[in-house]
């Protein structure tokens, strides 16, 4: 396969970067569309994250376990989450990725408002899922366009900037969402038009669901950009077959499979943290759910916001300087955070050292979530960039947005068997992954390092 501006003598290197370097002119641009994608990647997180603070009325509402808890925060979402991003991504990397979005969001806000006529657990379960289908198209096709609008070295910070959307959306959902829900909670009913007297907890989807169609047609407003560093086959087409966009990832399994595996570790951290911690506050430390909400996002945001920057400052800096591997070597401080200082969080005889050390622990645990996808659309041509970003998403959700959501409501109701235990089953669960995490992207740098000099000969 030749690679349209490969880099093979000097004179090519440079019509490569003329050829595939965002224009100046237009660098400004390129930042609102990294602002307007950020937004939209809040909403989902804003839609996704909400649940962790109705665990105490959906469980007495629906009378069911921690363990369906988990599922439902986890799997009802992550199966469709992970399994539709493959075909979307294929569509993202063969029509208007701008177009698609928009249509994204638009269903899975108004799946998230179906939340609130769901009426057992198996019809929250299937809401759930539209939800889930609905955000898979988001994050590929967001991938790839923002590969198209800045350069392999600034990939990493634009990126980061994008993932930014989530500690927006995680604290939007706890600062503003555990108001919404203290509020509509006071109450053990509401009347509302269409759906008649429904449970007041149910009230909350409504009000942060519907919004998003806003959102959907802000989408519209970013310009579908061109696409560079298209590979061409044999006969000179730049249109890939599904076979020939395989055989592409096939030639860098090992990078795609580690980063993909070594981030579904990390994902699982972050996944677990999100879900349960509102929960630990709650059961362990007798805080109310506006008490928690407001705490833990006015935490989450600066520091989660600051190591997104200096994750993909960090990045940047260290590929300057030559090292090729840098959005790899981010993860490396990412894990040892995590072992060493979020998950002992879950354990502390306080709040205040809790929260203490949560806002630390929360810092390494965001630094690589903008690099590691960088990592991927750095060493693949155009037309699969979302395709694999697709994928890398696909093994990312399906075990650690599984797992993380899953296993501290296991250790909780089977092995410590105590509602009041699910800050030990996080510590757990946070501590195993984060040391596969610095375990398998350590295996990984090695074949990343060849895959990328491959893509970029003169690198």
């Amino acid at each position: 396969m030749q690679y349209i501006g490969s880099e093979v003598t000097p004179a090519s290197r440079a019509e490569s970067r003329a050829r595939n370097a965002p224009e100046t002119a237009s660098s400004g641009y390129a930042w609102y569309v990294a602002v307007v994608l950020m937004l939209c990647y809040t909403a989902s997180f804003v839609d996704r994250q909400i649940l962790s603070l109705l665990v105490g009325p959906i469980k007495q509402d629906l009378k069911i376990s921690d363990t369906l808890v988990g599922l439902l925060q986890g799997f009802s979402f992550a199966l469709f989450y992970a399994a539709m991003g493959l075909p979307l991504g294929r569509v993202a990397d063969a029509a208007n990725r701008r177009s698609l979005i928009s249509i994204c969001i638009a269903f899975w806000s108004l799946f998230t408002a179906a939340c609130a006529g769901a009426r057992s657990y198996a019809t929250l379960f299937l809401a759930r899922m539209g939800v889930g289908i609905g955000e898979a198209g988001l994050n590929p096709a967001a991938f790839s366009i923002l590969s198209d609008y800045f350069s392999k070295e600034r990939l990493g910070a634009a990126l980061s900037v994008f993932y930014i959307g989530q500690m927006l959306g995680s604290s939007l959902a706890l600062v503003v969402g555990g108001t919404v829900v203290q509020s509509v909670t006071s109450r053990p009913e509401a009347t509302v038009p269409i759906l008649g007297v429904i449970a007041s907890w149910r009230l909350t989807f409504l009000i942060l669901g519907l919004p998003g169609l806003v959102l959907a047609l802000l989408a519209l407003t970013m310009r579908e950009p061109v696409r560079r560093s298209l590979a061409r086959t044999a006969a000179g087409s730049t249109r890939l077959s599904l076979a020939e966009s395989a055989a592409e990832i096939g030639r860098r399994w090992q990078s795609v499979l580690g980063i993909s595996l070594g981030f579904a570790f990390q994902a699982a951290c972050n996944y677990g943290f999100s879900a349960w911690v509102p929960t630990y506050f709650l059961r362990v430390h007798g805080w109310t759910i506006g008490e928690t909400g407001r705490a833990l996002g006015f935490l989450i945001l600066p520091f989660g916001c600051a190591g997104l920057y200096f994750g993909g400052w960090l990045s940047e800096r260290w590929q300057k300087g030559g090292r090729i591997d840098a959005p790899l070597r981010v993860a490396i401080p990412c894990a040892v955070g995590i072992v060493l200082i979020l998950a002992p969080a879950m354990l502390m005889p306080s709040a205040a050292l809790s929260l203490a050390l949560i806002g630390v622990g929360y810092f390494f645990l965001v630094l690589p979530m903008g690099t590691s996808a960088a990592a991927l659309q750095s060493i693949v041509p155009n037309q699969v960039r979302a395709q694999v970003g697709a994928l890398y998403l696909f093994i990312l959700n399906l075990g650690g947005l599984t797992l993380g959501p899953l296993l501290p409501g296991v250790f909780a109701d089977y092995v410590f068997r105590d509602p009041k235990s699910i800050g030990a089953g996080l510590a757990i669960t946070l501590a195993v992954f984060g040391a596969l995490l610095f375990v398998t992207i350590s295996a990984t740098r090695r074949p990343y390092r060849e895959h990328y000099q491959r893509m970029h000969p003169g690198a």
